[in-house]
């Protein structure tokens, strides 16, 4: 694979996309759920037909429950999310609820605001941890590498496709929530995490292949241009990142699309994440390394 030649077409996909995702995110940003934000949750179910959601809405305005989200559950139910409620409130909810037909409560949930603060803020701490470490490791395990890309590149590359990775899906769901009302809640920070240790695991096989044949060349006394050992040692690993990716990617897809509703946007995020993962890992971080090293050759 000729990486020099293509090197500039490699980052056009990831650099549409990544802009994309942050004026998603700077225009819309990300609707938290309420075990981040805090509120409490009302799941029911119609026995016949749901009344619509235009209904809903309107039966409980009386209440004075502040911002109240109708989102359709199922074929014949609702789920409903508001300010923390009173038990006084519960009940008056289901009271207006019932009034629209014969229905049953399939799910209460409340969520102080502190909680939701304290779980957003520990989900924000767990990610920069996650890249301190990253950017650690990798210069520590390749701290044999210094020619002509000192180890410590490898890592600060790793984190930037990393970012690649989670702006990708955050992109999507700001995107979302804005025309489907999608939130993002708990599920949503460990697919992130998940995507995080999965797309730095390829990105880690395919430097280490790097690093493999820079020893060989060396050992051997062969003279070989960076970009090609890089495009050799994509060469040697594509196939087995691809089919490795493809693997996860069918179980999550079978997971979107047959499992329950609650884990269906934790599925979505995370093949969203593997693919832009898989892409960056293969067509991303390792140009990215050559464009540096040409960079500073040329400096």
């Amino acid at each position: 694979m000729n990486v020099a030649k293509n090197l500039k077409y490699f980052f056009i996909l990831p650099g549409v996309l990544s802009l994309a995702a942050v004026i998603a995110l700077g225009v819309w940003g990300l609707r938290p759920g309420i075990d981040l934000s805090g509120g409490s949750l009302v799941q029911v179910t119609y026995q016949g037909t749901r009344p619509p959601v235009q209904q809903v809405q309107k039966i409980t305005e009386p209440l004075n429950l502040g911002e109240v989200r109708v989102q359709p559950a199922n074929q014949a139910g609702y789920i409903i999310r508001t300010r923390a409620l009173t038990n006084d409130e519960h009940t008056q909810v289901l009271a207006v609820l019932g009034g629209l037909g014969s229905m049953k409560e399939d799910q209460f949930t409340t969520v102080g605001p502190t909680i939701g603060s304290e779980l957003l803020q520990k989900a924000w701490i767990a990610i920069v941890l996650v890249v301190l470490c990253t950017i650690v490791f990798i210069a520590f395990a390749f701290r044999g590498v210094s020619k002509p890309v000192q180890s410590w590149k490898y890592g600060i590359v790793a984190i930037v496709t990393l970012l690649h990775d989670i702006l990708v899906p955050a992109g999507l769901f700001a995107a979302l929530g804005h025309f489907a009302g999608a939130e993002v809640d708990a599920l949503f920070i460990v697919a992130l995490l998940t995507i995080l240790g999965i797309s730095i695991n390829d990105t880690i096989v395919v430097f280490d292949r790097i690093r493999e044949n820079l020893r060989i060349n060396e050992d051997r006394g062969k003279r070989e241009e960076f970009d090609q050992v890089v495009g050799r040692s994509i060469t040697q690993t594509i196939a087995r990142s691809i089919n490795t990716s493809m693997t996860v990617i069918i179980v999550l897809a079978a997971l979107y699309f047959m499992g329950p509703a609650a884990t269906k946007y934790f599925a979505l995020t995370l093949i969203v994440g593997m693919i832009a993962g898989t892409y960056s890992s293969i067509f991303l971080a390792s140009p990215l390394l050559v464009a540096w090293q040409k960079w500073a050759a040329k400096k």
